[in-house]
């Protein structure tokens, strides 16, 4: 019987697998070659759990360059795969920016599975792959093709601006996608007076707050964001009185209302990079929180955040069975593909026309 990673194994039965395949021990060599993303995580992951990671991160570098496949990793991913494996790293719009860019012909999305879909629009002549196809998103599951078309139907000539963080075949039916780093832009430049934003419904109402354009909304959240309430930030101003809090916008507005500064992955980012304050909470995902503090001195980052369950279904075992077997491969029906990804491209050329 041959044995199989699939989305319910175990990590040490998946180890056990990998072992079969691939050296795993700890050795000098895989000490010497990874020694430097060690310095870059070590203040996120203990030095007596490194041997346990570092073995895959060496599997992995030495097998993308065989298959040929460069890997896309979301911030929100843990930081041993978004320092030990990654070739490009960065926020939705970064990751659709650059997957135009990649000359490899496998992409491996370490990532939620629309970003997968969204790599597979702008490369559809190459393999893409996501370690575990449940990695899911919240925002994506909350809106149908059918729930725009309805929406279209009400509002007709409205144009309709959709959050990247939805399937293909939605945006196959709508004008043009956006991602938290250019909504307020794309909502400016098209056409008309008003205009349909869906599906998460608070960075819709965030971005209302700040155009003179009628913004229609879906009742969509982000899992992950939506849980922020005023009160948390209150909380939080009374235990680090002396820290910045900064906040993504698919929060809720009152949550927004109350922080020091709100931005997108990207923009969150730069602000901290760019400021430097002695003491920082990032109100959105606590990975992210931690990258950011592995690339960042003289800052000291302090947890007010949620997890993405479904950014952690992500790991480096799977991302090392996904490149052995080149499973599991995102496709995308052929009959949507032009459509969805003329919506991805008109936000890529609208957000450079912003530049």
């Amino acid at each position: 019987m041959v044995q199989t990673i699939n989305a319910i194994t175990p990590l040490d039965e998946a180890r056990a697998i990998l072992s079969q395949h691939f050296d795993l021990k700890f050795s000098k060599a895989v000490e010497r070659a990874t020694e430097k993303v060690f310095d870059r995580v070590r203040d996120k992951i203990p030095e007596i759990e490194w041997p346990f990671y570092a073995p895959l991160i060496f599997q992995i570098n030495q097998l993308k360059r065989e298959k040929d496949a460069v890997i896309l990793a979301h911030n929100y991913q843990t930081p041993q795969i978004y320092h030990g494996v990654a070739d490009i790293v960065g926020d939705s719009l970064q990751l659709a920016v650059e997957a135009t860019k990649v000359r490899q012909q496998v992409i491996v999305q370490c990532g939620v599975h629309f970003m997968a879909e969204t790599s597979k629009l702008l490369n559809p002549d190459k393999t893409v792959l996501i370690p575990d196809s449940r990695a899911g998103c919240s925002l994506a599951e909350s809106i149908t093709a059918d729930d725009v078309l309805m929406m279209k139907e009400k509002y007709p000539g409205v144009p309709v601006v959709t959050y990247v963080n939805t399937s293909a075949a939605v945006k196959a039916v709508t004008d043009v996608c956006c991602t938290s780093s250019n909504a307020l832009d794309i909502v400016n430049r098209v056409d008309g007076d008003t205009v349909i934003m869906i599906p998460d419904q608070y960075l819709a109402q965030n971005t209302a707050k700040k155009t003179a354009k009628k913004v229609i909304t879906w009742a969509g959240a982000c899992e992950v964001h939506e849980t922020f309430t005023a009160e948390d930030i209150s909380e939080l101003r009374h235990a680090y009185p002396t820290a910045k809090i900064i906040a993504h916008p698919e929060c809720p507005p009152e949550v927004i209302d109350a922080v020091d500064f709100a931005g997108s992955t990207a923009a969150m980012i730069d602000w901290v990079k760019t400021n430097k304050p002695p003491r920082v909470v990032m109100v959105t995902e606590c990975s992210m929180s931690d990258n950011v503090a592995s690339e960042t001195t003289g800052v000291d980052f302090l947890r007010g955040c949620n997890i993405c369950p479904h950014m952690k279904r992500i790991n480096l075992e799977n991302v090392l069975w996904s490149l052995h077997t080149m499973t599991e491969e995102v496709l995308v029906d052929p009959a949507i593909i032009p459509a969805a990804r003329l919506a991805v491209e008109r936000m890529i050329e609208m957000s450079r026309k912003g530049d």
